[in-house]
């Protein structure tokens, strides 16, 4: 009773605060000492209890250096000239009707090849969400393009040979990564078709105000455009085509860029290092100054903690056994209908608690991993349920990193959500779909 209450307790601290706009580490925090007090009263010493979370939170290392790696990204990006010079060639080809569908295409197409949501909305992401700037007083809302953006980057997070969690559930199931994706194409085709068709209906019905036609001039005014300055986005395309692991290729390209930076568009290199630790800015005199910035390591550290308290509450969560009496209630489930039930809501459960993506994928597996295996469902078929479910939910919940990373680096709010149509037509159609799963689950190599 009373670790229903703290859940309870816990998840209402965390819809307010998503509501009312307050950082997510303030009741996180809180939450953490709802679940202390509880587990002191069933015997846990706070030593104890504190140690588990240390332990827990040193799960969260690899998850912050991406996150680090991803702010010095941006910020290089445009220290080099290379999100103005995309943005410049961008307002010259896309039009108000295109917008909406181009956003969603692009983020798709980048984040296939790059493997990483955090990657794309960090780099074409931003230079999308600049050309629409100049429209952010003209009442049209900009969730909707940054919807279409997070949404297209979650394609190639999920599908994509280079991401980090088809990856790692590729390994925790012990499954074929290429089989995987082959299996994901099958069941993302029509959710895919359905997200095309309603952003080619916002396209046509709700035209985006581009940025004023004078930001083309103060773009080349302000930075050296051409070729030269794409080539950290050259670099990041080529390394990516050649499988080198997608954090070595973002080094690489910040790399490049900082060169950029220095040797073409003539800044010092201690200006250089300022924008990488706390962001990209130009001069507040410059018609630039409230568009062109952003990124830099300082802005992730605040994400970075909570992935810290998030990870140390799994550790806790995990020597404690607090979910013990719902791995017994999972002993109930049988049919197909009920595995993909249990899926879903497990793995939403995990994405609002574990506030990762990482986390969220290790819980639900932990979790349902024993189930699926008494039931005699292959590993393909439990791997492509995490990839419909849990992979593409943890970005709808508003304080999961999934979701708040990219909103950060594009200067939004949940407001997103309700605009990223591709992450929840594939889980809605999945639950839709539970009659057919027999028949596939018998093509992915055994019987359901």
């Amino acid at each position: 009773m009373d670790i229903g209450l703290a859940f309870g307790l816990s998840f209402g601290l965390l819809l307010v605060s998503a509501v009312q706009g307050i950082f997510i580490a303030y009741p996180l925090l809180l939450a953490m000492a709802l679940f202390v007090g509880v587990l002191r009263r069933r015997g846990f010493s706070l030593q104890a209890l504190v140690t588990m979370g240390w332990t827990g939170s040193q799960k969260a290392l690899p998850v912050i250096g991406v996150l680090l790696i991803i702010g010095a990204v941006t910020a290089s990006w445009m220290a080099a000239g290379t999100v103005p010079t995309l943005v410049y060639y961008g307002l010259q080809v896309v039009t108000p009707h295109s917008f909406v569908l181009v956003a969603f295409g692009l983020a798709s197409a980048v984040s296939l090849l790059l493997g990483t949501s955090f990657g794309t909305v960090g780099t074409v992401g931003v230079a999308l969400m600049i050309m629409v700037a100049g429209g952010e007083n003209s009442g049209f809302d900009r969730h909707l393009i940054a919807g279409a953006i997070i949404a297209g980057a979650y394609v190639g997070d999920r599908a994509s040979p280079m991401s980090s969690s088809a990856l790692l559930i590729a390994a925790i199931t012990r499954t074929d990564l290429y089989d995987n994706i082959r299996h994901m194409w099958r069941t993302s085709l029509l959710p895919l078709g359905l997200a095309i068709a309603i952003y080619a209906g916002f396209a046509e019905f709700a035209p985006v105000p581009l940025a004023e036609s004078n930001l083309v001039a103060d773009l080349a005014a302000e930075f050296r455009l051409g070729p030269v300055a794409l080539l950290p986005a050259g670099v990041m395309v080529v390394l990516s085509l050649l499988k080198v692991p997608v954090q070595r290729a973002m080094v690489a390209s910040t790399a490049t860029a900082i060169a950029l930076a220095i040797a073409y568009q003539h800044y010092s290199g201690w200006q250089v290092l300022q924008y990488l630790l706390t962001g990209f800015h130009l001069e507040a005199d410059s018609p630039l100054s409230a568009i062109v910035l952003g990124g830099g390591v300082a802005a992730m550290l605040r994400v970075s903690l909570v992935v810290v308290i998030s990870t140390a509450f799994v550790g806790i969560f995990a020597e404690t056994r607090l979910l013990h009496r719902l791995e017994r209630s999972l002993e109930r489930v049988k049919t197909p209908g009920d595995r993909i039930w249990a899926t879903t809501v497990i793995g939403t459960l995990s994405a609002a608690f574990g506030c990762t993506q990482t986390i969220a994928i290790l819980q639900t597996q932990q979790l349902l991993g024993p189930t699926y295996h008494r039931t005699s469902v292959p590993p393909p078929a439990l791997a492509l349920d995490l990839e419909n479910t849990v992979v593409v939910i943890s970005p709808l919940i508003p304080w999961n990193i999934a979701g708040l990373v990219p909103a950060t680096i594009l200067g939004v709010n949940a407001g997103f959500i309700p605009f990223a149509c591709y992450l929840y037509l594939l889980p809605l159609m999945g639950l839709a779909w539970v009659k057919g799963r027999s028949s596939l689950c018998e093509n992915l190599t055994t019987r359901c």
